[in-house]
């Protein structure tokens, strides 16, 4: 077989999804062409989509050294430094990359992502901008890219350009369910909206589409399920939130055992570590990190800081798990006496690394909020490696938790639990496990904050949260609406973006009938 027909089966392969098939057809093939450009880009390629990500920079470096104007390798090499949150080294590339190709589409959209992720919005949508034009003038559609605009002017509330861009992407794809999902987050469904009962409709039709794939029809599920329940037609909605969930989960694989695995060993590692003898550490940056449980309230609660002038909110950020699954785990098992030699060092590299992050963000601000919900679970590590940071644990009634657990599709892997009723309610009852052990270990140093009391009185809640932090009073924190200055990317976006509302209260009870496997399971009701 010459190269070329080598390289259309190598395609046809990476097409199937068999990416381990194809490593090893690469690694033959560069046997025997070690410094082909195109090769060693395929490879990393590979490496990539099998989250080798730092095996894939090796293989990228080497495409670049054998052809310096290699941009699509650049652009793959980029786009693994902006995985392993070397956010900073992936910037430089993609300017390098648009020096060479101010026009180069894959670099900008990467570049906006890579924005977005830190937040920086305003860089991002231009950016998002040029793509689409170049794409237009190409007689490209770019509907990936177009749906990414839309979702960032929803993560800043201007939905009438996300409402705009929808249209568009419809009159090119109508049947798309990403975007009927996107327009469904935005729409108060009411049954004196003719507009908003037609859009029902019309994705009730679509999911009678025989051609219609699995995935599409869990995203459709879900936008289907939100709908009905703004019409108060609960029934109807759980049929579909039903729906949705089985479908996801016959796609996905759980990973509900490794996540228990993991609190068993945390409490078991930690359980003789004194917490009192961690020595204090001059931190440049106060951070506050406000977790619990995905669903708790936690993204409300940044809202509310991230409003306050002294405080950024960053948002959920990965880097601190990675850090410590980086430096402490293996194969799920905590590397106790590592913690114990660093807390007994005076290095503090885990807090530094994780400062050293947020260079790229180059605030004016020396308080920072991370808002990762299950940092629930890092909350020993923080205290060892971040002494004198403040902790907010944010608790809701665990039926309204898990209620809401089962109406949302979150993309991330971690979240595989999240489809069956049974698994959320085993999860929660481990995390009630964790989270009390953590604060028999550390109560006086973690704040909880209860979603109903906030709710119900929002103003004495936000008096106490501040007090807790260490920050003065802002009006500013009580309209949190008009004052946050941080983008909402994740499943909480329509609801963080408006007031306080009591709607989210026993917001179990219209469902209680359809979710008794939850209710028995659950220990903590």
């Amino acid at each position: 077989m010459d190269l070329e027909k080598k390289i259309r089966s190598i395609h046809d392969l990476l097409q199937k999804k068999k990416f381990l098939q194809v490593k090893e057809e690469l690694e033959k093939l560069l046997k025997k062409i070690p410094n082909n450009p195109y090769l060693l880009n395929l490879s990393g390629l590979t490496l990539q989509y099998l989250n080798d990500y730092k095996s894939a920079i090796n293989y990228f470096i080497l495409a670049i050294k054998n052809d310096e104007k290699n941009i699509a390798a650049m652009n793959n090499l980029a786009n693994s430094h902006k995985n392993l949150s070397n956010y900073t080294e992936a910037e430089k590339i993609y300017k390098k990359i648009l020096e060479i190709d101010h026009n180069y589409v894959h670099a900008l959209n990467n570049y906006a992502n890579l924005k977005i992720e830190i937040n920086d919005h305003k860089e991002a949508i231009p950016l998002l901008e040029k793509a689409i034009l170049i794409s237009n003038q190409r007689n490209i559609k770019a509907i990936d890219i177009m749906l990414t605009l839309a979702s960032v002017y929803q993560s800043i509330n201007n939905l009438e350009k996300t409402r705009k861009i929808l249209d568009e992407i419809f009159s090119i794809k109508p049947k798309w369910s990403k975007a009927h999902k996107l327009l469904s987050e935005i729409t108060k469904y009411s049954s004196d909206d003719s507009k908003s009962l037609s859009h029902i409709e019309e994705m009730k039709k679509i999911m009678l589409d025989k051609e219609l794939k699995d995935d599409d029809k869990s995203i459709l599920s879900f936008a289907l399920g939100k709908s009905l329940e703004d019409l108060k037609k609960y029934d109807q909605s759980f049929v579909y939130l039903k729906t949705a969930n089985d479908l996801k989960k016959n796609l996905i694989i759980s990973n509900l055992n490794d996540e228990i695995g993991l609190f068993k060993e945390l409490i078991k590692k930690f359980d003789d570590i004194d917490f009192e003898k961690i020595k204090n550490k001059v931190e440049t940056k106060k951070i506050i990190f406000i977790c619990g449980m995905p669903r708790s309230g936690t993204t409300l609660v940044e809202q509310i800081l991230s409003s306050h002038p002294e405080v950024y909110g960053a948002g959920e950020l990965l880097y601190l798990e990675n850090t410590l699954k980086n430096n402490f785990l293996e194969d799920n098992k905590i590397n106790k006496q590592k913690i114990i030699d660093l807390k007994n060092s005076s290095s503090d590299e885990i807090l530094s690394d994780y400062l050293k992050f947020f260079e790229i963000y180059n605030l004016d601000k020396n308080i920072i909020t991370d808002k990762t919900p299950q940092n629930f679970k890092w909350i020993g590590f923080i205290k060892i490696f971040f002494p004198n940071t403040k902790i907010i644990l944010c608790q809701r009634n665990p039926k309204d938790n898990c209620v809401s657990l089962f109406k949302n599709d979150f993309p991330s892997s971690t979240m595989n639990w999240s489809f069956d009723q049974e698994e959320i309610a085993e999860y929660y009852n481990e995390y009630h496990k964790l989270t009390s052990f953590w604060k028999n270990k550390i109560s006086k140093d973690i704040y909880e904050l209860n979603y109903e009391k906030l709710i119900e009185d929002d103003k004495g809640e936000i008096d106490k949260l501040l007090e807790f932090c260490n920050l003065d009073l802002s009006e500013k924190c009580y309209n949190f609406t008009k004052f946050s200055k941080t983008p909402i990317k994740t499943v909480s976006v329509s609801q963080a973006n408006k007031p306080i509302y009591k709607d989210s209260i026993n917001s179990f009870d219209p469902y209680q009938n359809h979710l008794q496997k939850m209710l028995k399971k659950l220990s903590i009701i």
